[in-house]
């Protein structure tokens, strides 16, 4: 059986608005594998989210994939997502089925106007062989895992009458309600408070244990790559800068951003003395972008061989960068 089940390669996918382009994902690759949880992280607007909603195919009217493949590896053989049609009848089939995922938002991706109960009854009797009766006792079923008190009564409520915690966890049950094989989670948790987090997490890994479901996260949190992430992808402007195993990338990162981004962030038990260093200047205007590496004009260790971005440097293991001073950054220089 082929461990990787998704596979992206190359992937440039533009924005157009009043005649001009933005390059939002510029030549990305990574492989989502069964059973294990990949890691994208970086800030906003570094093309996380439109990387994930490429995989979907849910790309807004003025973007397109200019270049690139998108490959599922499905029981049924190989499947080039990305020269499918959006709404064709296989895309549909294979959405929310077998590639399902949480959105940021809960209250715009839930419709105001259809009980919790209804939308995920839908989702069930579109995708599974299911009658109205076995489909609403799974949906009960669904959102008692979830955690959600009064199963039964919440099945006849309206998204406006759940809580902002509530409602993710409701669209985390019909993500997962057809056992997806690969779950994409954008910001599964941004709406939520830690204790929920940790529940969401634990049944994110309870899925992909029991399923062996391959899980993609797309996350500006680092303590949650800690937890969860077997592999990292870390982007900045629509591209990957650094990518390797999750020990590899948090113990030694090659790449200044990566550096930095880890820098930014509080280590519990060090107490106030500890110095928290933010990154410094702003991300650059994507239709105005520095020349060579992108991240240049915010980096420390910028010198004239900057000006051309690298190619992918090979550190060790499944370890790459994309940064001519990798070493000086490993070795703290």
């Amino acid at each position: 059986m082929q461990e990787t089940i998704v596979s992206v390669n190359n992937l440039k996918t533009y924005f157009y608005t009043n005649q001009r382009c933005n390059k939002a994902v510029n030549g990305v690759s990574f492989n989502i594998k069964r059973g294990k949880t990949i890691c994208i992280v970086g800030e906003s607007g570094c093309g996380k989210s439109v990387t994930a909603t490429s995989i979907m195919q849910l790309l807004p009217k003025l973007s397109r994939i200019e270049e690139g493949e998108i490959t599922y590896y499905s029981e049924r053989g190989p499947i080039r997502i990305d020269q499918l049609d959006k709404n064709g009848k296989e895309m549909r089939a294979i959405r929310g089925s077998e590639i399902a995922m949480i959105f940021q938002d809960p209250m715009t991706a839930l419709n105001p106007v259809y009980t919790v109960g209804f939308q995920i009854v839908e989702n069930l009797r579109t995708h599974m062989n299911m009658t109205k009766k076995e489909a609403k006792e799974r949906a009960i079923e669904l959102l008692k895992d979830m955690g959600i008190p009064m199963p039964e009564k919440r099945f006849n409520q309206f998204p406006h009458q759940y809580s902002g915690g509530m409602r993710q966890r409701a669209m985390i049950a019909m993500a997962m309600s057809c056992n997806p094989k690969v779950l994409i989670a954008d910001e599964p948790t941004t709406a939520l408070d830690v204790t929920i987090q940790a529940q969401i997490f634990e049944l994110m890994d309870k899925l992909k244990k029991e399923y062996d479901t391959a899980i993609m996260m797309i996350t500006h949190d680092m303590g949650v790559v800690t937890e969860l992430a077997d592999e990292v992808q870390v982007m900045y402007m629509g591209s990957v800068v650094e990518s390797g195993t999750a020990d590899e990338i948090l113990r030694s990162p090659a790449h200044p951003y990566t550096k930095a981004l880890l820098s930014s962030i509080p280590v519990l038990g060090k107490g106030k003395s500890q110095i928290i260093e933010p990154i410094k200047g702003s991300t650059p205007d994507p239709f105005n972008r520095p020349e060579g590496c992108q991240f240049g004009p915010r980096c420390d260790y910028f010198t004239k061989e900057c000006l051309k971005m690298p190619g992918d440097i090979h550190i060790d293991g499944i370890h790459y960068t994309r940064c001519w001073h990798y070493r000086k950054v490993m070795n703290h220089e």
